[in-house]
């Protein structure tokens, strides 16, 4: 499987979102949003590595663009913690800073996708 930064980040950021899924049950007892969170935060880095592993272009391209989707409600699912007053100021800058990284990232990624031709 090829080496790649964006797969290092998203599992980096996997791993950031499960302790995060682990404080929200252990300390906030929340069951529902730490729940969606958890789902795609961890999604991200798997469609990642699903499209380095893809057959085709048209796959890699799908792959990549649902783990662009699954960073944008994470981001979603981070904003509702935080104004719900479910994680703090700190944790959320924190980890908007990494999901804001990844995004910017798959969108560069899926844009250049959609302008190149097939090779």
């Amino acid at each position: 499987m090829k080496h790649s930064i964006t797969k290092d980040k998203s599992k980096a950021f996997a791993l950031r979102i499960i302790r995060l899924y682990q404080f929200l049950i252990d300390e906030k007892h929340e069951f529902v949003l730490s729940k969606q969170v958890l789902r795609s935060g961890t999604s991200i880095g798997a469609n990642i590595t699903e499209a380095l592993c893809s057959i085709s272009r048209k796959e890699f391209s799908a792959k990549m663009y649902i783990a662009f989707k699954e960073c944008a409600e994470t981001k979603y699912w981070l904003e509702l913690l935080f104004e719900a007053n479910i994680i703090t100021e700190p944790q959320f800058i924190s980890l908007s800073k990494d999901c804001e990284e990844l995004y910017k990232m798959l969108s560069s990624i899926t844009k250049t996708l959609k302008t190149t031709p097939n090779s």
